[in-house]
């Protein structure tokens, strides 16, 4: 899981993230809007501006626009410092045609937001603090100094001081919302698809695990004869030769070769099987297999498993899938980790469904971070304790994460709780005093149905990795 996480970490740069292609076509965009607004104001609207000036800021974005389609191909993606650049040179060309058309008392001046918003919605927050100081410069300066907007007749046309003043105030507070609420967002947007990126890598690992597993099975199913007819035949072959011990060694050794290939096959089957036999198992089965790796940690895993009031006493029969074992399996180790010294799986079903708990007696989940339990890269500040109890140990909480989505995926419904207050002294804490994990699934998601239990299951089919 720590190597999972780090390259899933590992793509948190932001560089190259923006294609070439998609800043051309904004700018177009903001081209054949700035040309319609300048033309419909000296033409239509009759305002004295200076037309060869504004069009020859336009023309420096569409000059820009055409090297960078001929130099470039259309898959070149621009790095941080390209992106910033490009931004900038927008920032800069867009204040200049508002100096030129009455500053901030033109209301094209929000525009001024665009080149920030997309800062940081794609570059480090170092390059969109420094965008956003820059836009602020700029819109001070063209709130102070601009070419005032006159109509036909000579008039000037602008907004009284006061309304100029909050207009300026409400464009460096949506410079500021807007890029903060902007890269909040994306930042959160990133962490998600890499944290379900990190599941689906998890749940495919698990899946290859369980097709390797049925591979050795089939495999060990194949061998089983010709291995004990080897057997068979070099014990006889021992036996008859006790008067040559040169042979004898040899047909022994063959013997305890064939014995050892038999625990050898045995021991990789244990990954996991695809035999159709194997497809379900009951729900105390299934629990073991998930909680088994963790079992040999030096804590104690006690497993109780019952019906509910009603219900059958018989052990439900549950499908054997990837994802529920492995989120089963994350939750235990997450237990075991952090338990005192005992870890309690808990399995309850009834008619409509099943429930799985698992307990531990350690201090519980951190109550400032009980109700973030199962995002993705939750960090919390870690104590020396802490450090000196785990020092592997990141706390990104990737792995609760994984496990509640694959868990989720099979239609369960996951909980976080402790078992008791984290702040009562320790001789006042009950035995299971640490986090509880409820797992609840309807019994439809994952009980097989009865009658297909009775059903003819088929042939074994080839197993494709």
């Amino acid at each position: 899981m720590a190597d999972l996480s780090a390259s899933v970490l590992a793509t948190e740069s932001r560089s190259e993230w923006v294609r070439l292609r998609t800043l051309i076509l904004l700018r177009w965009l903001a081209i054949a809007g700035q040309s319609a607004a300048i033309l419909f104001s000296t033409l239509y609207l009759k305002l004295q501006i200076d037309i060869g000036l504004c069009f020859m800021a336009i023309g420096a974005s569409m000059i820009s626009n055409l090297v960078a389609m001929f130099v470039y191909p259309e898959t070149k993606r621009l790095s941080e410092r390209e992106a910033l650049l490009t931004l900038l040179f927008d920032l800069s060309q867009l204040a200049f045609l508002l100096y030129l058309t009455g500053g901030l008392n033109n209301p094209f001046a929000l525009l001024i937001l665009a080149p920030v918003t997309i800062s940081a919605t794609a570059l480090r927050l170092q390059a969109t603090l420094f965008l956003g100081m820059m836009a602020i410069l700029l819109i001070s300066v063209v709130a102070l100094w601009h070419v005032p907007l006159r109509t036909e007749q000579g008039f000037v046309l602008r907004m009284p001081q006061l309304f100029v003043y909050g207009f300026w105030i409400a464009l460096v507070i949506g410079i500021a919302f807007l890029g903060a609420y902007a890269r909040q967002v994306t930042v959160e947007m990133h962490a998600m698809s890499q944290a379900l990126l990190a599941a689906q890598m998890a749940l495919s690992r698990e899946q290859n695990l369980t097709n390797l597993g049925g591979v050795v099975a089939a495999a060990a199913h194949e061998l089983g004869t010709p291995l004990a007819t080897i057997k068979l035949v070099s014990s006889e072959l021992a036996d008859e030769l006790s008067d040559r011990p040169d042979l004898a060694e040899d047909a022994a050794l063959i013997r305890d070769q064939a014995d050892r290939c038999r625990d050898i096959m045995r021991s990789m089957g244990q990954a996991g099987k695809d035999d159709l036999h194997l497809r379900h198992a009951p729900l105390g089965a299934v629990l073991r297999e998930a909680a088994d790796p963790h079992s040999e940690r030096g804590k104690s895993i006690h497993f109780n498993f019952a019906p509910e009031r009603g219900a059958d006493g018989v052990q439900p029969e549950i499908w054997r899938q990837p994802e529920i074992i492995h989120g089963l399996r994350n939750l235990v180790q997450n237990a075991v980790d952090f338990a005192e010294a005992n870890v309690w799986i808990d399995a309850r079903w009834g008619r409509d469904t099943v429930t799985v708990r698992i307990f531990d007696d350690g201090r519980g989940y951190p109550p400032d971070l009980l109700g973030r339990i199962g995002d993705p890269f939750v960090r919390r500040r870690r104590t020396a304790q802490d450090r000196a109890q785990r020092p592997e140990y990141e706390g990104m909480g990737l792995g609760l994460f994984i496990a509640k989505t694959l868990l989720e995926r099979s239609g369960a419904e996951v909980t976080f709780a402790n078992a008791s207050d984290p702040f009562l002294d320790p001789s006042e804490r009950p035995q299971r005093s640490g986090a509880i994990v409820e797992v609840l699934w309807p019994a439809a998601a994952v009980i097989v149905d009865p009658d297909a239990l009775k059903a003819p299951l088929g042939e074994n089919q080839p197993i494709r990795i």
